[in-house]
């Protein structure tokens, strides 16, 4: 299983000029924990979390955002994300096609990767996701 086949395709994202403000009522509003920020090209330039959200101080995302991004392409393996999510304390991947962002996985999808599939054998206890 690939992360193309667990990933959410349409994904929730905000540009770097997004208002704080804005970026809190979007979390808020779909229940979310973190988005991707893209440029006006669809390139994947950072990530903002709740996190963010409450330990940093600015009024527009590009001011809390983190730019530096962990994210896989849309052919790695579920095992590989499960580690990656694993080792770095991740709860979401963007999910990439080349620099442009393709879909998102959590943690939540890889769980149900494993519940539901039996053609993978994933190494990383799931208690550590």
């Amino acid at each position: 299983m690939l992360a193309r086949d667990i990933m959410t395709k349409r994904v929730i994202a905000v540009k770097p000029l997004t208002p704080v403000k804005n970026l809190a009522k979007t979390l808020s509003e779909h229940r979310i924990g973190g988005v991707p920020v893209v440029d006006r090209n669809g390139k994947v330039v950072g990530v903002v979390s709740d996190r963010d959200l409450a330990a940093r101080k600015g009024k527009q995302v590009k001011s809390i955002m983190s730019r530096r991004v962990i994210g896989v392409a849309e052919d790695t393996p579920v095992e590989q994300i499960a580690a990656l999510m694993a080792t770095r304390h991740l709860k979401r991947l963007p999910v990439l096609r080349g620099q442009k962002l393709a879909g998102i996985v959590s943690r939540e999808d890889v769980i149900r990767a494993v519940a539901l599939g039996d053609n993978f054998s994933i190494r990383t206890p799931i208690y550590d996701l």
